[in-house]
């Protein structure tokens, strides 16, 4: 049994770095009978949805885990939700530079903005977008 164990967690090894990474706690990790138990407290919804994507990238999960995934109630709040609009002039290093304190963070501003934005070049003004946090 022990070498199941083993066998289980070294598949489900990027699972334990994605908690780890993500700063959830790993509550309890154990064999019962043929299936990996693991529980964990997540510090936010997407900790939590990140976490199961990577339960979800073994094709055999529903057979060798079983998952028991919460929230802290105790984690901070994410924060709000920063958008700017864009203005006649802006590009995304200069959003950045204001927004960010930093011009190349533009990368960022970017990604967030991928649902609406394919060019960082091609921004138009009165665009809503996203700012991510600062790093």
């Amino acid at each position: 049994m022990a070498d199941l164990f083993e066998q289980l967690k070294q598949k489900y090894q990027p699972v334990l770095d994605t908690i780890q990474k993500d700063g959830a706690q790993l509550q309890n990790l154990n064999l019962d009978g043929n299936q990996l138990c693991l529980k964990a407290t997540a510090v936010s919804e997407a900790s939590k949805n990140r976490i199961w994507d990577a339960i979800k990238t073994v094709p055999e999960w529903r057979n060798d885990i079983v998952g028991d995934i919460k929230i802290d109630p105790n984690a901070p709040a994410p924060a709000a939700a920063v958008t700017y609009t864009v203005k006649a002039g802006d590009t995304l290093s200069k959003i950045a530079k204001e927004q960010l304190g930093n011009a190349n963070a533009y990368t960022a501003i970017f990604e967030a903005n991928r649902d609406q934005l394919s060019d960082p070049d091609k921004i138009k003004p009165g665009q809503v977008l996203k700012i991510p946090a600062a790093h």
